[in-house]
């Protein structure tokens, strides 16, 4: 019946001694009797954990069965639909054998669980393919957490153990020529959809393996989107237009999961389709649409601690390839002399991100990691380099109540003295929260007439005045 994927030489599943657990024995219901009487309620949650425990054994000696049966190097040629057939047959055959009765929802159920254990990454296979859920948090097998709309919840689903759950982490990280055990006890990878993987295993994670994956997203969110969620507003979006087109130097600066790199792809779809640019980053999850795009990621070292390619090794050698653009898709260390440099030689337009709380944090930390480089320079030239070199720098933050807002525009406009001139241009002002402790508030110019307006012109984009009036409330 599905002999075609079975091992050569493995029993007919009919012939094989395929033994029940205890669990499918009646329960012992003794104490229940004995014990006083518990209200309705709390023996339902109780019987549905049973439920739940009994299913998950079952599902524990069918993977092991299909792992006797199968002939998983035959697997690799298999179509969806073959192999969903064989897993079924041979899950199905079992079940009757083991004499164990499931409803047609836990059937279906158990059969798409088995398959993720086969083909995917078994427990969490159903939240990668959730697009409501961003991140994935594992903290150890009995805890996972997820990200949805910028609030973390837990979830209901678990891993059997420490071992299935290293069994997974060893399967992703296998994939792309990586490995993590005691002597290389963390691992920073990308799963074959893009998603950016990162775990931690013991002795190092006390309590069990610590995995963040964060989830690329397939559909790119451009500015209509971001307007049309709330992100910033039209006059903002009309003004970031200009900025990018006119080739102004661009910072994007945020905290962890505040938006930075949807809000680069967004800004990045500004520039012109005859323009070559380059990208730069750790994780490859821009999602330009030019036409001229060349895209570099970097190497960690291996296990011996050779083999390493920097950010700064590619964007040297980006240099070297004429590009009109170069995009950075985080700037954490000494990569930062170079891109300014670029910045400052001929490549008017680059863009980057930075961790930081604030525009005025956004510029105190380039000027920490050229410190941290090693080069000895004096702070005024170090500002003055940053001054002349970044034009604009767009705070990104994302709110108490999950939401992510472009909450600063700031111009950088020269040096005063030994201190980087800025003025803001737009922000987000919050005026208060709602019962359910959602922000409230509007976007607003805060007057200051763009110091680029003469740029802007020449280029071809007259800003009218009135996009930098204040919002007046009505």
């Amino acid at each position: 019946m599905f002999s075609r994927y079975k091992k050569t030489g493995s029993k007919d599943a009919s012939q094989q001694d395929v033994t029940a657990p205890a669990a499918a024995k009646p329960a012992d219901t003794s104490s229940l009797r004995k014990a006083p009487k518990a209200p309705a309620a709390a023996a339902v949650p109780d019987k549905e954990l049973k439920r739940k425990e009994r299913l998950a054994e079952i599902r524990l000696q069918l993977h092991q069965e299909l792992l006797d049966s199968l002939n998983l190097s035959a697997l690799e040629n298999a179509s969806e639909s073959d192999l969903r057939n064989e897993i079924t047959a041979i899950a199905s055959e079992a079940l009757e054998e083991m004499n164990v009765v499931l409803t047609r929802d836990e059937r279906t159920h158990l059969y798409q669980q088995l398959f993720d254990e086969v083909t995917g990454l078994g427990p969490i296979e159903p939240l990668l393919k959730d697009p409501s859920v961003n991140d994935i948090l594992i903290n150890g097998p009995n805890q996972i957490f997820v990200e949805r709309e910028g609030k973390l919840e837990l979830s209901d689903i678990t891993f059997k153990d420490e071992r299935h759950l290293l069994r997974i982490i060893d399967k992703i990280v296998s994939a792309v020529g990586r490995r993590v055990d005691e002597s290389n006890p963390y691992v920073d990878a990308r799963l074959a959809d893009g998603s950016r993987f990162n775990a931690m295993v013991p002795p190092i994670a006390v309590d069990g393996s610590l995995v963040s994956i964060r989830k690329f997203k397939k559909d790119k969110l451009g500015i209509d989107d971001l307007v049309a969620f709330g992100a910033f507003s039209e006059e903002m979006a009309a003004y970031l237009q200009a900025a990018v087109a006119c080739r102004l130097n661009i910072v994007v600066s945020g905290g962890t999961g505040s938006g930075k790199t949807t809000t680069l792809n967004a800004l990045s779809s500004f520039i012109d389709n005859a323009e070559r640019i380059l990208t730069i980053e750790d994780t490859a999850e821009l999602q330009l649409q030019q036409v001229h795009v060349g895209r570099m990621e970097s190497r960690p070292p291996n296990v011996e601690g050779k083999g390493e390619v920097s950010p700064r090794d590619c964007l040297k050698n980006a240099l070297r390839m004429r590009p009109d653009r170069i995009i950075v898709g985080e700037t954490r260390g000494e990569e930062v002399i170079d891109m300014l440099q670029a910045m400052n030689t001929g490549h008017d337009g680059s863009m980057t991100t930075i961790h930081a709380n604030s525009a005025r944090d956004g510029v105190s930390r380039m000027e920490n990691m050229i410190a941290m480089s090693g080069i000895e320079m004096p702070l005024k030239a170090v500002r003055s380099q940053i001054s002349s070199a970044v034009n604009l720098i767009v705070q990104v933050s994302r709110l108490q109540d999950g939401s992510r807002r472009m909450t600063s525009v700031t111009e950088i406009t020269g040096m005063e003295g030994e201190v980087i001139s800025m003025q803001e241009v737009f922000k987000f002002q919050r005026v208060g929260l709602t019962p359910e402790n959602k922000i409230l508030g509007h976007f607003t110019a805060t007057g200051v007439r763009s110091h680029y307006s003469e740029r802007f012109r020449m280029w071809g984009y007259d800003l009218p005045a009135s996009l930098f009036e204040p919002f007046v409330a009505e």
